[in-house]
């Protein structure tokens, strides 16, 4: 956190986690119901809260990681915008009394080792996707050099759809963070560069590189398919035929 401006996002994961405000409809912002899985330095909610204005709620296991935000990070105590609950988030997003509750949700959920996610299976992002209202999106950090990152995006993709999911390049650091959605297709590319222009003039946030390094999600096996069978034609393909040295018989 910079002291001075406590709610700025200064990693560039952590930019890149309000990815969401690039599938929002700029009239439909202001009522944009904002969920965080997972508070780590409170960064993303007090930018959703204090930035945004945007009523959110963040469901942190650790009360010891609340109580820190609060007295070294700024988080503000909660108010008619603000609920920080603690408590698992795997059983916030399985209740029936949250379906369709957040139309944002940002999932960042690592142990103390932040060796892996700590909540990853294919039923938890099914809850997430239900969580979601139709029109909503979601943002996931993992670890895009590791293994496991095909495997966790295969698991959100078969609970968004493979149509519904979307990848950035790995920060400098390896963080690669994912993009699903609910109930609408992605907007053409000019329509995101719109709203990322609108986006970097009223909050100075870097949405038109967003934009530019986001591309839809394929399948490790379905990448691999296309690269061999790329290279198959072009293996199979016949050789330019070359000029013939001799001459040609005299008429």
């Amino acid at each position: 956190m910079r002291i001075r401006k406590p709610r700025k996002l200064e990693l560039e994961y952590v930019q890149r986690m309000m990815a969401w405000l690039l599938l929002r409809e700029p009239e439909s912002l202001p009522e944009t119901r904002c969920l965080q899985l997972g508070l780590g330095a409170a960064a993303i909610t007090k930018f959703c809260h204090g930035e945004l204005r945007l009523p959110t709620t963040a469901v942190e296991l650790n009360p010891q990681v609340i109580q820190v935000c609060r007295s070294w990070f700024q988080l503000p105590e909660d108010d008619e915008r603000l609920l920080v609950i603690q408590g698992d988030a795997e059983r916030h997003v399985r209740d029936d009394a949250h379906i369709a509750s957040a139309d944002a949700l940002c999932v960042d959920l690592y142990d103390h080792e932040a060796a892996s996610p700590a909540l990853d299976d294919e039923a938890f992002y099914q809850a997430c996707w239900r969580v979601l209202d139709d029109g909503g999106a979601m943002t996931v950090n993992l670890f895009g050099r590791e293994a496991s990152f095909e495997r966790s995006a295969r698991r959100i993709a078969a609970a968004f759809g493979e149509d519904r999911i979307a990848v950035f390049k790995p920060t400098s650091d390896g963080n690669t963070i994912v993009l699903a959605w609910k109930g609408f297709d992605l907007p053409t590319r000019e329509v995101l560069l719109q709203r990322a222009e609108n986006l970097e003039a009223r909050f100075a946030l870097p949405a038109r590189k967003w934009v530019k390094l986001l591309s839809a999600w394929k399948p490790a096996a379905a990448v691999s398919k296309s690269a061999s069978k790329a290279s198959s034609r072009t293996a199979s393909a016949p050789a330019a035929s070359k000029p013939s040295s001799k001459k040609a018989p005299a008429a």
